[in-house]
């Protein structure tokens, strides 16, 4: 009696452990924002070392739809100089190589994956068509670069 409490409790750990890693760290929490850092400039930094020191890549807003919707949680998106996570491909090129993978346009796939995992996220959290779109310019831009 006393090996199956403790196999159940031990079982129950697991279980919620599991469930925290997959959707709340892997998928991301999609209701909070991306935070950063805050310095000041120092006395011997100038407005212009300051804007050349900016990366030339995404900026938060355009990567907002990313970030809200989680997808920086599994994927990163290199060619826009987006870091995220290393689960899910890099998305660089998705919008040239997704017809070819998985037999439908990036658009058509993001409506309805053929993937397993995608189909699970995408009817979790489904796209409406306006984030779709801006979604399909960015990954256009980062496939562009």
């Amino acid at each position: 009696m006393k090996k199956a409490i403790i196999s159940f409790v031990a079982s129950l750990i697991l279980g919620f452990g599991l469930g925290y890693l997959v959707f709340g760290v892997v998928m991301g929490d999609s209701d909070k924002q991306p935070q950063t850092a805050q310095t000041e400039p120092t006395e011997n930094t100038s407005k212009t070392e300051e804007k050349q020191k900016e990366p030339e890549t995404a900026s938060v807003d355009e990567a907002n739809i990313l970030n809200s919707k989680g997808c920086l949680g599994c994927h990163a998106v290199d060619k826009l100089g987006l870091k995220g996570g290393a689960t899910g491909p890099d998305l660089s090129k998705a919008f040239t190589e997704v017809e070819g993978k998985h037999g439908k346009s990036l658009d058509e796939f993001l409506k309805e994956p053929t993937s397993a995992v995608m189909s699970s996220v995408i009817s979790g959290s489904p796209l409406t068509d306006e984030e779709r779109t801006q979604v399909l310019d960015m990954l256009k831009q980062a496939s562009e670069k």
